[in-house]
């Protein structure tokens, strides 16, 4: 006898939709979305949509009615609850606005739960579209197959970050005047967690003389050569995430 199909097949489409999902609720997909499902990936009725809502967790829908500008599912089955991913902060310079998508989507990918954007004196950017910011997270997640949206932050300014920055959290400040190394300073710590990364231009020398000033800061270097905003923030997540983060996980919860 011929293998019964996985159900739902690997092949389905993945999409984050306003929760709470719940069994047997009818939910309905327009706009975008609607126009992914039906131009793009082509389903029909019967066919499987993996749901999540940022809330309950992943759900498998099924598609009952696909009409020209709404298409309607009806969730099944509760695959996973929402993850709980490491209490990990990217506190993040501003950067160009295609450096700093990189880092949105890649932060997102690594398991990073809230992105604080931030304004320094060497800022090349000054404002964040938010309304863009959230669709490149959303868009990273669903590829990634993360159940829980990284949280995001308004732009601060760096001295409003340090004044009200929590006693139980220690800040990683990737400092390209140096510091201990990096995988050795993430070792040692348990616990709450944020990298704080530069612009461009880097930190003036006020700025990286306040942070330094802060208790819970810990200066560290990553490794001898200078890295752009965006490759050291990825790479000092990921160092983070394989150190002390999830990454030790089987990926079965």
């Amino acid at each position: 006898m011929p293998a019964t199909p996985a159900w739902p097949p690997k092949s389905a489409p993945r999409l984050f939709v306003p929760g709470p999902l719940a069994e047997g609720a009818t939910v309905a997909v327009e706009g975008q979305h609607a126009h992914y499902l039906s131009r793009v990936m082509r389903v029909g009725e019967g066919d499987a949509v993996i749901l999540c809502d940022d809330q309950t967790g992943e759900w498998t829908a099924r598609v009952v009615s696909v009409g020209k500008r709404e298409i309607v599912l009806v969730p099944e089955h509760l695959m996973r609850a929402r993850e709980q991913v490491p209490d990990f902060t990217l506190c993040a310079a501003l950067l160009k606005k295609p450096n700093f998508d990189l880092v949105l989507e890649k932060a997102t990918e690594l398991g990073v739960r809230r992105i604080q954007p931030l304004v320094t004196r060497r800022c090349v950017a000054d404002a964040l579209n938010a309304e863009r910011a959230r669709t490149i997270l959303t868009e990273a997640a669903e590829q990634c197959a993360r159940t829980a949206l990284p949280e995001l932050a308004v732009p601060l300014k760096l001295d409003s970050l340090l004044s009200a920055w929590p006693e139980d959290c220690v800040l990683f400040f990737a400092d390209e005047a140096g510091g201990e190394p990096a995988a050795a300073a993430f070792a040692a710590h348990s616990g709450p967690a944020a990298l704080l990364v530069g612009p461009e231009g880097g930190f003036d020398d006020a700025e990286r003389a306040a942070i330094r000033a802060l208790p819970q800061a810990r200066a560290i270097t990553l490794g001898p050569r200078i890295l752009r905003g965006e490759t050291a923030t990825i790479a000092a997540t990921a160092l983070w995430m394989g150190t002390v983060g999830d990454w030790g996980s089987d990926g079965s919860k």
